[in-house]
């Protein structure tokens, strides 16, 4: 019997498919909607295993973790990079790890829904009607106006594409993007301090690294107008919390969306939940029934490889 445990399946995305009866007969599938925090806990479910299919970065699997889960043979994530993984520890273990795909729109999409929230005040001005108001506020244009994208990679050339579409100047800013990749995608290369200024939306599209740590921290949100906002559907740890929390309880900025955090799921104590003129989402950026399906799908793959002996998606 071969036994895979499917974590952290907040929605049932997972459990709903068709695609596990692509597995052998010998194999058996354990699906977990709730999140493990605490490790000895998390020791304890998932030691039965002999593999492991981790939803993006939701559960860290640190070497301390590893080295208590003798069992584990092949541990796979959705998606070919996983800064949650230790990934040389789990090699020096014998664990083979390996992603899958992922489309590249989902979180390019809501990356458009927050702005656009920002810009028409759709959730402020819902509320105001339940409670029986009407027109609060008043909304932005966004055609002529510039929006900032930090990184101009997959997802931030198509955030650049709608952008244009909509009629605005997109600017961006990434430690090595070339004026020629900006020119292809239609942008116009700035260096990062004349993106901050310039911006009236600042979107930040880079992967999490040491190198991208706090990458949008005090000096960066000092360099925004007023009437700036700050948009973050790639990593928390991306943006400085603090310098964030104080722009927006001070009005230095007028506000963010939000769909990733330090800690998720979110503490109820966060105190991003009681900051002003915030819009924040569960990190649904990637959570679409497609990309569930091409992700788990690509994950009976890779254990049917491994179980054959054949090539995985190997990160």
């Amino acid at each position: 019997m071969f036994r895979v445990a499917v974590i952290d399946d907040y929605q049932g995305p997972g459990a709903a498919l068709d695609c596990w009866r692509k597995l052998p007969q010998d194999s058996e599938v354990a699906f977990f909607p709730d999140h493990v925090s605490d490790t000895e806990a998390l020791v304890e479910r998932l030691a039965p295993f002999d593999a492991v299919i981790a939803m993006r970065e939701r559960t860290p699997f640190p070497a301390d973790l590893l080295a208590r889960l003798p069992g584990l043979r092949l541990l796979i994530t959705t998606g070919m990079n996983n800064a949650a993984i230790d990934i040389e520890a789990a090699r020096a273990r014998g664990v083979t790890v390996c992603g899958t795909r992922l489309l590249p729109h989902p979180a390019a999409e809501l990356t458009w829904a927050l702005i656009l929230a920002l810009a028409r005040r759709t959730g402020a001005e819902e509320a105001s009607l339940r409670a029986g108001g009407w027109q609060r506020g008043v909304g932005l244009d966004l055609a002529g106006s510039t929006l900032g994208l930090i990184g101009l990679g997959k997802l931030g050339a198509r955030v650049a594409t709608i952008g244009a579409a909509f009629g605005m100047r997109v600017l961006a800013w990434s430690q090595n993007l070339s004026t020629e990749r900006a020119a292809a995608v239609g942008v116009t290369a700035v260096d990062k301090e004349e993106l901050f200024r310039q911006a009236d939306f600042v979107s930040v599209h880079v992967r999490y690294s040491e190198r991208t740590k706090s990458l949008v921290g005090a000096p960066e949100l000092a360099l925004m107008r007023p009437g700036a906002y700050l948009v973050n559907t790639s990593r928390a740890a991306i943006v400085d919390r603090d310098a964030l929390l104080a722009a927006l309880r001070e009005s230095r900025i007028a506000g963010a969306a939000l769909d990733v955090y330090p800690v998720e799921p979110i503490p109820a104590d966060d105190p991003i939940l009681t900051a002003p003129n915030t819009i924040l989402t569960p990190h649904i950026g990637y959570a679409t029934q497609g990309n569930y399906t091409l992700a788990y799908t690509d994950a009976v793959e890779d254990i049917n490889a491994f179980l054959a002996g054949e090539p995985v998606r190997e990160l």
